[in-house]
């Protein structure tokens, strides 16, 4: 072969060999491909370069075309990609981007997920939603950081231990109190006699308590002094707070009627009902709507005897009680009362004190906290 022919023939196989890479290079950065740009906004980008893979479901389906930096300190930096037209039905608005890195020391690359069906498709040159990249270095700083928290646990623990060791090596010397009392038995037996008697003082203490609580009772029933009870509208004091609750729900009443005491009851000093159908306009209201809970509140003014008062306002809460459920249908156990004593009233009343029905929403509960009375 002449060596003009070998010439030529070397040229034609470079050109050859250059043509295709071009082809695989154009191929690869989809150069002779049909594609559209997506672009995404990230705080960090990890270095991520130019050139990057773009996957999508973890398939090689586009590339970062460039990575631009914001113009001013608060913005965010822009990769803006090429991705396959084929992708154009699988990517949607709700689509997500994310810095990825292959193993701990590859390269990084753009990762998008699906999204879903009902979401409208990207459009050219879009941006869609981004999430922060796992950052390597910042791992490393809270491995770091949990290393010398569980050394200075375990530090901590190394001292009490030996704090511990120490105290207990004390205790059987016999040195201080506890030791005293471990390793001398006279002293242990005068603080058991001691023991012993203080228990002995508390149990009479609570058996007078009940002899008196037995001793009431039974004046209460005596004949001679029933009409006591009765004037006042009650006998029983166990039945003045069979329906009570101790606070009222915080959520927001759906109506509330609100009386005089003057208007109800006979005497200012009694729970004995002179005009109930005063009432009725609460009932009927009661017997009409879904309710959850309904509170019958009832107080007196300041002054008085603070136990005597406390006991009037739950009498009278019961009786008011009794007139509704007796007189109007509707479920008895969403109806409660709450008698708050002296000084608690919220409304001016005329020396007698008031009486409030309060009507809680459907989805309202009775509290069952023994906490202080608050208000709405």
């Amino acid at each position: 072969m002449s060596r003009t022919a070998r010439l030529g023939a070397f040229i034609i196989a470079t050109l050859a060999i250059l043509a295709a890479g071009i082809f695989l290079i154009g191929s690869k950065q989809y150069l002779f491909s049909s594609t559209y740009r997506l672009k995404a906004q990230f705080a960090t980008v990890v270095g991520l370069d130019p050139g990057a893979e773009v996957r999508i479901g973890g398939v090689h389906a586009g590339t970062v075309r460039e990575v631009e930096l914001p113009h001013n300190p608060a913005g965010k930096i822009t990769v803006l990609m090429d991705l396959q037209r084929s992708t154009h039905d699988i990517i949607k608005q709700d689509s997500v981007a994310a810095i990825e890195t292959e193993g701990l020391l590859g390269n990084e690359f753009v990762s998008i997920s699906f999204g879903s069906a009902q979401a409208l498709n990207v459009k050219d040159d879009d941006t869609i939603a981004s999430q922060p990249p796992l950052v390597i270095a910042d791992l490393m700083k809270k491995a770091d950081g949990l290393l010398d928290t569980g050394q200075e646990a375990l530090e901590n623990v190394t001292v009490a231990s030996a704090n511990m060791s120490s105290i207990s090596g004390k205790i059987n010397q016999g040195q201080g109190t506890i030791g005293a009392l471990v390793n001398d038995k006279k002293i242990y037996t005068q603080m058991d006699q001691t023991t012993s008697g203080m228990r002995d003082t508390v149990n009479h203490a609570q058996a007078g308590v009940a002899a008196f609580q037995e001793n009431m009772e039974a004046m209460k029933q005596n004949v001679l002094l029933r009409g006591f009870f009765k004037k006042r509208g009650y006998e029983n004091s166990s039945d003045l707070a069979k329906n009570e609750i101790p606070q009222l729900p915080q959520s927001v009443p759906l109506k509330t009627f609100t009386f005089d005491s003057k208007e109800l009851f006979d005497k200012v000093d009694t729970a004995k009902p002179k005009n109930q159908k005063s009432l009725r306009a609460a009932g009927q209201f009661l017997a009409d709507t879904e309710f959850g809970l309904a509170v019958v509140v009832v107080s007196l003014g300041t002054t008085g005897d603070t136990q005597k008062d406390l006991v009037l306002t739950q009498a009278r809460a019961m009786v008011v009680r009794d007139y509704l459920v007796g007189n109007f249908s509707f479920d008895d156990a969403q109806l409660k009362t709450l008698g708050l004593g002296k000084g608690k009233s919220s409304v001016p009343d005329s020396g007698w004190g008031t009486v409030e029905i309060i009507v809680y929403p459907a989805d309202t509960e009775a509290p069952t906290q023994t906490s202080a009375v608050s208000r709405p």
